[in-house]
């Protein structure tokens, strides 16, 4: 049996701090699911296909040297929906810290009351890109700092090519 994973979040823009959960969760699925949600609420600085190339250049060579597989889609709504579209039976989540934790507990207790049957799996970042975020990547780059250490070069470029033209 094939075990699927998805990983949601905005990715916006990927930093080194999701490629660092990507390239673990491929240990833990053959098939990782990366959605991209759109919340038409939200203005976001890379379109969604922009974001989806950018994931993939990055990481479906990594995922081929493992054995997994990458697909990227986007979801609006709920992430459980989101997981049960994907034929995700693992939520992949990311977490840089206490903050993020309780975040996500109190996820993790109302998605399993919506779908018992999709488990989460918290994945601690890694010291060196903890406290990567992109909120915090795009106002650096919007105030002309320099971003190549918190995310990959062609994000970089696409990343300051729209603060450029803004």
């Amino acid at each position: 049996m094939k075990r699927i994973g998805l990983y949601p979040g905005t990715f916006d823009p990927v930093t080194y701090g999701h490629t660092d959960i990507m390239r673990r969760a491929f240990r833990l699925v053959d098939h990782l699911v990366i959605g991209i949600g759109i919340n038409s609420s939200k203005k976001p600085m890379l379109s969604f296909e922009e974001r989806a190339e950018l994931i993939e250049a990055e990481m479906k060579p990594l995922a081929k040297e493992v054995g997994s597989t990458l697909e990227v889609q986007s979801f609006s709504g709920l992430v459980v929906d989101a997981a049960d579209a994907a034929g995700a039976g693992i939520i992949i989540r990311g977490l840089r810290g206490a903050v993020d934790y309780e975040y996500e507990t109190q996820m993790v207790g109302m998605n399993t009351a919506m779908n018992p049957n999709v488990e989460t799996v918290f994945l601690s970042a890694t010291p060196n890109v903890g406290f990567i975020s992109s909120t915090l990547v795009r106002q650096i780059a919007t105030m002309g700092g320099d971003i190549s250490q918190f995310v990959p070069a062609r994000v970089a470029e696409m990343v300051l090519a729209r603060v450029k033209d803004a």
